[in-house]
């Protein structure tokens, strides 16, 4: 049985839409990172990234990682310097943790931007359940976070 071009095509491109990989997403676990220009310890250093920093892996290679932060600067960083806790930074000029994921919820804690929380698990569209590295869980709407 023979297929029509396009149908080929179609089942190629189905094909290559399901290997496609997700989103990696990682935070430094280092108390701060140095993140290079190059994948290497002689490379030029760019700058430090803090402890708890949500950053999105592009690219993985012997023992570094390319990545990309929240203002979507890429730079490589050494691959044992990051873990697989998922956290977010806030985005937004200010943002609220709040008891629950609606707009009209009481609001438990207002963070300033470049916090970082401590991602739980999705909730309803539009929000993520967070933690507050002071122990306050709750609800932020994604428009105010990075990392998700």
């Amino acid at each position: 049985m023979k297929l029509p071009h396009r149908a080929l095509f179609a089942l190629l491109l189905a094909g290559l839409a399901q290997a496609a990989p997700a989103v990696d997403y990682r935070s430094v676990a280092a108390p701060a990172a140095i993140l290079y220009d190059a994948p290497s310890q002689k490379g030029k250093k760019l700058y430090l990234i803090r402890s708890a920093t949500p950053v999105e892996v592009v690219v993985r290679l012997e023992g570094w990682s390319k990545v990309r932060d929240a203002e979507g600067t890429l730079a490589w960083v050494e691959s044992h310097q990051l873990s697989e806790a998922r956290t977010l930074v806030v985005t937004a000029a200010r943002a609220e943790i709040r008891q629950a994921d609606r707009a009209d919820a009481a609001v438990l804690v207002e963070l300033d931007k470049w916090v970082a929380v401590e991602f739980l698990e999705p909730a309803s569209p539009g929000w993520a359940k967070v933690r507050h590295r002071d122990g306050v869980t709750g609800y932020i709407r994604s428009t105010q976070v990075w990392g998700l």
